[in-house]
Order: structure tokens, then sequence, then C-alpha cells
């Protein structure tokens, strides 16, 4: 039989490249034929303004989801926070791989942790998440946006901009760049974005020869996780205009998940909530996260996105 021939469409940040090919060689492993096609987005080429003012996470997947529409590639691989809470119309997420840490990490050269950094010290991070847990840990910081690619913002670092940044644990690890990191913040401290640290491979619903290929690389336990998390978002109207957090674990047949808003209007207000209950479906995650994500609204969680 002949080996499915498979492209891939990948932003083209060294991370990004990284995903891509580690998806290409599961892939052929599998026996498929797989090769890259590298694309430029809107998100790689904006990098004066924060996500929350230029469109959101779908600045990322747009171009991606394109090329998967004209047939110019057959599978798309996102870091799965950037994933759009709802896809098009007609699009899928396939799979869900199993997830590298979900958890957030803190870059300095010369502070090991948040706790030694001095009175009014300037932090680098454009996520409206980490900007409210951050606030809250340490109300006297000064938060500055941070842009770009992995490189470019530990470049940006490294030239003084910033006493530290807090960066996605996973890349870092995924690069090689674990030397890095100074200190990883728990997730009972900052919690994750939902989906943190997973990737999601993005098809059309109707090539059920790309589905079948990537059923093995599917993992189950961190695909209910990040479901349930994604629900969270999804039910408050969720983007990266909101600063909302949200990771789920499974243990056995359960699923323990935390949720939590932080209000920028009032900078150390976090609402929280989570629950433990036990999941054996997708529906069952997401009906999971619906229910935590009430919880926060009952609590005076502001659905209103940031303008």
């Amino acid at each position: 039989m002949k080996p499915l021939n498979i492209i891939i469409a990948t932003r083209e940040s060294r991370l990004a490249l990284w995903q891509a090919q580690h998806v290409q060689a599961l892939l052929m492993q599998g026996g498929a034929q797989v090769s890259l096609l590298g694309m430029t987005t809107q998100g790689d080429q904006i990098l004066d303004r924060t996500l929350s003012k230029v469109g959101g996470k779908g600045l990322f997947v747009k171009e991606l989801e394109v090329a998967l529409e004209s047939g110019a590639a057959d599978l798309a691989v996102h870091s799965l926070k950037d994933v759009p809470m709802d896809l098009p119309q007609g699009f899928s997420l396939a799979c869900v791989m199993e997830r590298e840490d979900p958890r957030d990490a803190w870059v300095s050269p010369h502070f090991a942790s948040l706790k030694d950094l001095p009175q009014g010290a300037v932090v680098g991070t454009s996520s409206l998440r980490r900007t409210v847990l951050l606030q809250a840990m340490r109300a006297d910081l000064v938060i500055e946006p941070l842009r770009g690619n992995l490189d470019t913002r530990l470049k940006k670092l490294d030239a003084g901009q910033y006493a530290g940044i807090v960066l996605a644990a996973a890349g870092l690890k995924r690069l090689g760049l674990q030397e890095r990191i100074r200190s990883v913040f728990e997730v009972d401290e900052m919690l994750p974005a939902p989906g943190q640290g997973a990737l999601g491979l993005e098809v059309l619903q109707n090539r059920g020869d790309v589905i079948e290929a990537l059923a093995p690389l599917s993992h189950q336990s961190t695909w209910l996780a990040v479901s349930a998390e994604r629900a969270v978002s999804r039910a408050m109207g969720g983007s990266c205009s909101m600063p909302l957090a949200a990771h789920a674990k499974m243990q056995g047949e359960y699923l323990t998940l935390h949720a939590a808003w932080g209000d920028l209007e009032n900078p150390g207000r976090i609402l929280r909530a989570h629950t433990t209950s036990e999941v054996a479906d997708i529906q069952a995650a997401q009906a999971l996260g619906t229910w935590v994500a009430q919880q926060l609204i009952d609590q005076g969680a502001n659905l209103q996105p940031v303008a």
C-alpha cells in the first residue's frame, strides 16, 4: 500500500519548528511520508502590541488553517494554548499529544526567584493571566509587555530590559534551554493557561486518512484534562483578552480541575474554583469545565474581555 503523504503547516519560530519536526518524526515512524510547510502568521508579525489588543490567539493559527483549506497542507501543529476555543466550521482538533511540563518558569540572569526581586523591579510578560497572578504575589512589581518568539524574549531579557521574565517551562525544555530556568512556579501559586504545555493537531474534518494516522499520537488523559480546561475558557468567553487560568490533571479515573480569574481593575483580587470528579470521556470533562466556570461567574468574574 502506498504510504500516506502528509504536509505539516507550521510557524517558523524555532519552537514551532521543533514541535512540527517532533510530530513529523513520530508520523514517519508510523510509515508516513512527511514534509513541512513553514509559514509566518500575523501573530509573528505584530510585536509592538499585546495579543489582547490585536485580535487574540487566533492570529497564530489563521494562516495555517488557510493552508489546510486550500490543500497546501494536511495538518497544522499548534501549541494548544494558542488555539481558539472554537474552531471554524469544517476544522477539527484531531489529536492532543502527551503534555510537557505545564508550569510557568521564572527566567532571570540575576534573581533566583520572584521573592528575590527588589521593590519595583520590572518583570516582562504580555499574558494577562500572568500579570494578575504576579500582581497578587508582588503588588510592587512593574509588569511590562513582552512579545516575540522565545529567542526574542530571551534576548530582550539579556539586554537588560527586565529583571526577569515569565515563560512556559515547556517551550524552554523542548528547545534544550532548561538551564535558563531559575525556578518554576508550582500550579498552586501560578495556575497555568488552558492547554499549556500540550500540542494540538488540527485537520479538516473530512480528512479521515490523516485523522487515522494521528490516532497513535493521541494521549487520552492529556486530552481529557485540556478539554476541561478549555471548557472553562469557552464558558467564560475566554481568550487572551481575559485574565483566566485553568489546569486539570487526571489521577486514575478522576479529574481534578482548578481555575482562577483575576480582576485587572482590582489588582490582587483573584477568584478561584476547583472540583474533582470521575471523568470517562471528553463530554464529561467539558461538563466539568463548564461547571467550574459557573462557580467563577457566581463569585463575580466579569465575562467582558479587556478592551
